[in-house]
């Protein structure tokens, strides 16, 4: 498809990986919802910040906020007034700005999207942690409850009774809608609206792989947006996969918005990675440097830790009922036909042998040990020719 211009970035329509299994035909859709659209656009610069007046565990609430309102040289700890929930209350977001003393780019840290990523909130909680405002040109804001519901429930979406019992991935209705169907929706609108877009010059969107899922540490990116791979290339990371992935997605809000945003998922969903998170920490000190944020020397980037490129996943699905052993681990390189994983029944006879059909490197394995068919097993990370049209892939 030719590439398109889309609100001061180019971009190509959105691609996502091939869905293709060995010794298997069908195809599951992702469970995809299309973002709702805006009943009227919210204005890109930043509105004057409103106080509601209350204080919540000492610390002030906003419901709409200008960064360039608040002291320079400091760090700021606020709650943001989201949706209303069903007893009336309403449903806060945590929000950390270290405003630097002098003026300069504002980048904006998203962690808590989905409830189950606790390496991703950690990430963003030890970069704040890390910063003095008073050595700071421009503001880091962070976010690290954005799916409170779901955190508290610890598991991936948020729960929504107004329709009767149904679960929200949260990541699908970006850039939310503020007069919504569901609650998501409506506290994304607001957080979208209000809090996010009108203080980002950058936004990074981090992740980690769902329960039951564990990823290795890689971005995804459009990386044929300059702005983007300049960034993305700062991360020690093991792999990047180029693609546009989902509609709805966070990150996809901010670049559809014309904010440069990448996704980075950080390993395992309910545990605290503090090898990886320690290599998104350094990647992310690095774009602060990049843009003038902080001073001092580089750290490590892509091309130190021999980062790989895909623009592809390929999903090896589970055609029986059992027991999983991996043949491989995340990182490995595997050829095309290689033997990935087994399963076996509980008598222990092994009912299904799993094969890639393509080389690349792992990215994902199932680390819940039973599965049932049509549970992903494995996704590949390689290359192909960019497909026609809209593919998916199960997660």
């Amino acid at each position: 498809m030719p590439d398109k211009p889309k609100e001061g970035l180019d971009r190509r329509d959105f691609m996502i990986a091939s869905l293709a299994t060995v010794g298997v035909s069908a195809a599951l859709a992702a469970s995809a919802g299309t973002a709702n659209a805006q009943d009227t656009a919210a204005p890109a610069a930043p509105q004057a910040t409103v106080y509601t007046g209350d204080i919540v565990q000492g610390k002030k609430v906003v419901s709409t906020l200008d960064v360039n309102d608040l002291e320079p040289g400091k760090k700021h700890f606020l709650y943001f007034q989201g949706v209303r929930m069903p007893t009336g209350q309403q449903r806060y977001a945590s929000v950390i700005v270290a405003k630097g003393a002098k003026p300069g780019k504002r980048v904006v840290l998203v962690s808590g999207v989905h409830g189950d990523e606790m390496s991703s909130v950690h990430t963003v909680q030890t970069v704040l942690n890390q910063l003095d405002p008073t050595q700071m040109s421009g503001t880091v804001m962070a976010v690290t409850d954005v799916s409170g519901p779901a955190i508290e429930a610890m598991q991936r979406r948020w729960p929504d009774s107004g329709r009767g019992l149904d679960l929200v991935d949260m990541n699908r209705v970006w850039p939310g809608n503020e007069n919504g169907a569901t609650a998501a929706s409506r506290h994304a609108g607001l957080l979208f609206n209000r809090l996010l877009r009108p203080n980002a010059d950058v936004a990074i969107d981090f992740h980690t792989g769902t329960t039951g899922f564990e990823v290795s540490a890689f971005n995804i990116a459009s990386m044929d947006v300059p702005e983007i791979k300049a960034i993305v290339d700062l991360y020690p990371v093991s792999q990047i996969f180029d693609n546009h992935t989902y509609p709805g997605v966070l990150h996809n809000a901010f670049v559809d918005a014309g904010i440069p945003s990448f996704c980075p998922e950080v390993g395992a969903a309910r545990v605290l990675d503090l090898e990886l998170i320690a290599q998104f920490v350094e990647g992310t000190m690095n774009v602060l440097k990049h843009h003038g944020i902080l001073g001092g020397p580089m750290g490590r980037t892509g091309k130190d830790a021999g980062v790989f490129v895909g623009n592809s996943a390929f999903p090896i699905l589970a055609t029986e009922g059992g027991f999983v052993e991996h043949l491989v681990k995340l990182n490995d390189k595997v050829e095309a036909g290689q033997k990935v994983a087994i399963q076996r029944n509980s008598f222990g006879e092994v009912v299904a042998e799993y094969t890639t059909g393509v080389a690349g490197q792992v990215a994902g394995l199932r680390s819940d040990v039973s599965s049932e068919p049509g549970n992903p097993l494995a996704f590949i990370l390689y290359h192909k020719a960019p497909p026609e049209g809209v593919e998916t892939y199960p997660e």
